[in-house]
């Protein structure tokens, strides 16, 4: 084999390995609901629709997808200039598919996305998450702080926990998330699922989906 050949073939093993092992972001913490403890605080601010949003990345053996969904609305809540509360939701009517410039195929299958087989959304429109604790994070260059709350999806409400880096001005919040990752079968979004399905072969698509949300409320 020649030295190019050799490189090619490095290359082509290599897309084989990142194609198949899924998506890429630390796996959040997930279990059963917790209590909000935290009605209200010093200070409420309102979600900016405009520069808040949810990326998110679904992956398969032959390659993967990539796209955004909204955020509608929500809130965060300050106490002594910390946050401690809040809450936001997720539009998933709003899911938009980046990676196919070809129109067919994008309808195709941001149509199978909002299907039955996926986020059902005739049924359920939105997701909601709602805060339950805030913890001070070190160590992580891409975090200030724990998140943990309540994911409400498909009537399916769990707790998940993610990084996120939260500054605070006098006039606004951000907090913005690394990439993480959940497993949707744990809200029953169960397409595909090599889990759940034994006959897939190589047709299963990746139970763990990437997600990385960018939030900004203001006064």
């Amino acid at each position: 084999m020649t030295k190019i050949g050799k490189i090619l073939g490095l290359v082509f093993v290599s897309a084989i390995i990142v194609s198949c092992g899924g998506p890429q972001g630390e796996k959040a913490a997930t279990g059963e609901a917790q209590e909000v403890t935290v009605k209200s605080g010093d200070v409420t601010l309102a979600v900016d629709q405009s520069a808040s949003g949810v990326e998110w990345i679904g992956t398969k053996p032959t390659g993967q997808h990539n796209g955004t969904v909204n955020i509608s609305n929500g809130e965060l809540m300050l106490k002594d200039g910390e946050v401690v509360g809040g809450k936001f939701t997720i539009d998933l009517n709003s899911i938009v598919v980046l990676d196919l410039t070809d129109q067919e195929m994008n309808a195709k299958l941001l149509g199978h996305l909002k299907s039955a087989d996926f986020f059902e959304v005739e049924t359920y429109p939105t997701a909601v998450f709602e805060i339950t604790s805030v913890s001070a994070l070190s160590g992580n260059p891409e975090a200030s702080h724990n998140i943990t709350g309540n994911l409400t999806m498909k009537d399916v409400t769990k707790s998940v926990t993610f990084p996120a880096m939260i500054n605070v001005s006098d006039d606004s919040v951000t907090a913005v998330t690394p990439a993480f990752i959940i497993d949707r079968t744990e809200w029953n979004v169960q397409y595909g699922s090599r889990k759940l399905f034994d006959n897939l072969k190589d047709n299963f698509i990746h139970d763990e989906m990437s997600l990385k949300i960018n939030l900004k409320a203001v006064v």
